[in-house]
C-alpha cells in the first residue's frame, strides 16, 4: 500500500482523486490537502452565473469534501501547504492554525495557477493573501467561487451605484464577462493591449467576427491600449491608459494566469514560464511526484512538442493519467491540441491546434482554406445559420496543423475532428474523400468540410 498526497483539489485534483478512490481505493491511503473552503468549482460558468443566464451557482460544483471521505480519502481544507521536503518526502501544511507534517510515498501536484498582473499604478496585489495591496474599492480578479460571489453581492448593492464596467484582458475570460456584464445592463468597456480579442485562438478574420458581435450587443471595445493606472477616492472612478482614460465604477482583470509552482522552487524542473515539465506520464523531474493541471506541461500534438496550454478540459485528463500511474498502471497521454470554444451573445467559436499565426512561429509552412456555407441546404428554410471553417495545414507535408470554426449554428462537435486529425498526422487531402453521412435534417451533401478540404491549394 503507498501513502499519496495531494497538494490541490480542482479540476485536475479532483479528476485525479477520483480516479484514485474509484480504481484503486483499497489499495491505498490517499491524504488531500487544498487551501480553499469548496472545490472542484467550475470557473467558466462564473460569467453564466454574474450574468444571471443560470440562476445560482449549485450546480458549478461536482465534487465536495464529504464525496471523499466517503471514499475514504483523509481531506484537509482551508488547508495552505506551505512547504515540501522533497528529500524526506514530508508535506508541511497549515492545518487548523497549526503547522501539520505529512509523509508520502507518491506526491501528486495540482497547484493550479494564479492570475497575472501587469504593472498597473493603483492595482498592486498580494499573492500570499490573494489580495489587493490597493484600497480601491471595486477592484476585482475573477477566478475562484468567492471572487465572482464578491462582485455579484456589488453589483445586487444599489448603494455601490456600478454602472459601468471596465474589463481588463479579451481572452475567453474577459470576453465571457464583458458579456455577462452587458446582459446586466451595465455599460461595458473592454481593453486589451492587442487590438483584437481571442488573439490566442483564432486569426484575425475570425477574432474579427468576434469584436463585431461585441460591438453590435453595445460592448464598448478599447484594443490596442495598455492600462496604466487605476484611480479613485477611496473607490475605483476611473481607469487610465496610454490612449484613454474611463470612467468607471469598477474593474475587473482578466489578464491571465500563470502557473502555481512555488512548492517547487529549485527542486522541479520547469518551463520556459515556470510551470512544471511533465512526461507523457505526468511525473515530473523527481521520481515519485506528479504535477497535473495547469501548474504543469502538456505533449502538445501541434508542434511535436512540450507546452503550456491551460485548459480544464487538458486539466481532467492530465489528473486521470497521474492517478493511474501513481496507484501503479502505466498509461501515457495521447497529447493534446487545445481544442476549445466559446458562446457569446449566440456566436459560437471553436478551435483546436494552430492558428496560421502560430504555425509560422513554430516553423510550419501554413496554408489555409477557408470556407463559409450553410449549414443545411437552401431548402432547409429555419434554423439553418451560415459555418464559416478555416483549416490550417502545412503546405509541405499537407498535415492538418489546426481549424477554426463560427456559427451561430451549434457546430461544435465538428472540431474534434480536427483534433483528432492533428493528433493522428493526417493530410487535408485525406479529409476531401472522408466518409461523411448526409441528411437535409443535419448538413449538406457537399458540406463545408468537404468542400474547404477539396479547395485546398496543391
Amino acid at each position: 500500500m503507498s501513502k499519496i498526497v495531494v497538494v490541490g483539489a480542482n479540476h485536475a485534483g479532483t479528476a485525479c482523486i477520483n480516479t484514485m478512490l474509484d480504481n484503486y481505493g483499497s489499495e491505498n491511503e490517499v491524504v488531500i490537502f487544498d487551501q480553499n473552503s469548496n472545490i472542484s468549482f467550475l470557473a467558466c460558468g462564473m460569467a453564466l452565473w454574474i450574468g444571471k443566464q443560470i440562476s445560482k451557482p449549485d450546480g458549478l460544483f461536482y465534487a465536495d469534501k464529504e464525496m471523499f471521505e466517503a471514499k475514504g480519502a483523509k481531506v484537509y481544507m482551508n488547508s495552505p501547504v506551505e512547504s515540501i521536503d522533497y528529500d524526506a518526502k514530508t508535506v508541511t501544511a497549515l492545518v487548523d492554525g497549526k503547522e501539520h507534517v505529512e509523509s508520502y510515498d507518491k506526491l501528486v501536484l495540482a497547484t493550479g495557477s494564479q492570475p497575472i498582473l501587469p504593472p498597473i499604478k493603483g492595482a498592486e496585489f498580494d499573492p500570499n493573501s490573494r489580495e489587493f495591496k490597493s484600497t480601491l474599492e471595486n477592484l476585482q480578479f475573477v477566478k475562484l467561487y468567492q471572487n465572482a460571489a464578491d462582485v455579484i453581492e456589488k453589483l445586487q448593492d444599489k448603494s455601490k451605484n456600478i454602472n459601468r464596467v471596465a474589463v481588463v484582458g479579451a481572452g475567453y475570460i474577459g470576453v465571457e464577462l464583458a458579456e455577462a456584464f452587458q446582459r446586466l445592463g451595465k455599460e461595458v468597456i473592454l481593453i486589451d493591449v492587442v487590438d483584437t480579442c481571442l488573439a490566442g485562438y483564432y486569426d484575425r478574420d475570425l477574432s474579427d467576427m468576434m469584436r463585431k458581435n461585441l460591438e453590435d450587443n453595445g460592448v464598448e471595445l478599447a484594443f490596442g491600449q495598455t492600462v496604466q493606472a487605476i484611480e479613485g477616492e477611496g473607490k475605483v472612478e476611473r481607469i487610465v491608459t496610454d490612449k484613454a482614460s474611463f470612467d468607471v465604477d469598477m474593474v475587473v482583470l482578466a489578464v491571465g494566469f500563470r502557473p502555481n509552482t512555488a512548492l517547487g522552487a529549485g527542486q522541479l524542473e520547469t518551463f520556459r514560464n515556470g510551470a512544471f515539465i511533465v512526461d507523457k506520464k505526468q511525473e515530473t523531474s523527481r521520481p515519485d511526484v506528479y504535477a497535473i493541471g495547469d501548474c504543469a506541461t502538456v505533449y502538445d500534438n501541434s508542434i511535436n512538442d512540450t507546452n503550456y496550454i491551460a485548459l480544464a478540459s487538458n486539466a481532467l485528463r492530465s489528473g486521470i493519467v497521474a492517478a493511474h500511474n501513481v496507484c501503479g498502471r502505466e498509461l501515457e497521454s495521447n497529447g493534446v491540441q487545445g481544442s476549445n470554444g466559446i458562446e457569446i451573445f449566440g456566436l459560437k467559436m471553436v478551435s483546436t491546434g494552430l492558428t496560421a499565426e502560430k504555425a509560422k512561429r513554430f516553423g510550419y509552412n501554413p496554408e489555409t482554406v477557408e470556407v463559409t456555407d450553410t449549414q443545411k441546404p437552401d431548402f432547409m428554410e429555419h434554423g439553418n445559420y451560415d459555418v464559416t471553417l478555416k483549416i490550417v495545414y502545412d503546405k509541405d507535408s499537407r498535415v492538418v496543423l489546426g481549424a477554426q470554426m463560427a456559427s451561430r449554428e451549434d457546430m461544435s462537435m465538428g472540431i474534434h475532428m480536427f483534433s483528432l486529425a492533428i493528433q493522428e498526422k493526417v493530410t487535408i487531402d485525406r479529409l476531401g474523400l472522408l466518409d461523411m453521412f448526409f441528411l437535409p435534417h443535419f448538413n449538406k451533401p457537399y458540406n463545408y468540410v468537404t468542400m474547404a478540404a477539396l479547395k485546398a491549394k496543391d
